[in-house]
């Protein structure tokens, strides 16, 4: 059974990002975990989403790294509003991939593990805001030690847990070939599974 992963993350324009994720990969692929990345470790001819979901049905968990991207040298939010609500700065904020909201939302309703890390400085809004999947959601600053980070115990913790949904979905997924956890919905298989408390589905 693979043991593949989702990893979800722009094209780094800084060295730093480049490093940050040699290290997530260098984690994953020690802990026998297979990250797969669209346009990276696999290709595929169809339209996006379509290639997005085929991915993301071959894999036990997501792990998306919302890496700034766009830089706002300037600007408002809510500006001049006519019906009284108040505006706020939005200068040197930065924005990430539109990917780092799709592809997570797509995991979610799949019923796959998620993890989202978002760089330092980049807008935490919509899949990207803190309690939206109800999940702690960590920041980090590529300006500090990277060996410190990957040291730390928010980072322990926090990949911990998540590596532990994603085992269960591969336990799950291997009991359920002989158990009444797996059935057929049009053609397809549906595994039922509980994660944190959730009941979810996953089919492929």
């Amino acid at each position: 059974m693979s043991s593949s992963i989702f990893l979800s993350y722009p094209r780094p324009f800084k060295k730093r990002q480049e490093e940050f994720i040699e290290r997530i990969i260098h984690y994953f692929e020690e802990r026998e975990l297979q990250p797969r990345t669209l346009g990276v470790t696999d290709y595929d001819m169809d339209a996006p989403l379509t290639a997005i979901r085929r991915l993301m049905l071959e894999s036990n968990g997501l792990v998306t790294i919302a890496f700034r991207r766009s830089l706002i040298k300037q600007g408002t939010g809510k500006p001049i509003s006519d019906i009284g609500e108040e505006e706020y700065d939005l200068s040197n904020k930065w924005l990430t991939s539109p990917y780092c909201q799709i592809e997570p939302a797509m995991a979610f309703q799949l019923g796959l593990p998620v993890l989202i890390l978002r760089e330092k400085g980049v807008i935490a809004e919509g899949i990207l805001e803190k309690g939206v999947l109800g999940v702690y959601m960590p920041e980090f600053d590529l300006n500090c030690n990277l060996d410190d980070y990957f040291k730390s115990k928010e980072w322990i913790q926090i990949i911990q847990k998540w590596e532990g949904y994603v085992r269960k979905v591969l336990c799950c997924i291997k009991c359920c070939l002989c158990s009444s956890l797996l059935h057929k919905r049009n053609g397809c298989c549906i595994l039922k599974y509980q994660i944190n408390r959730t009941v979810v589905e996953k089919s492929w």
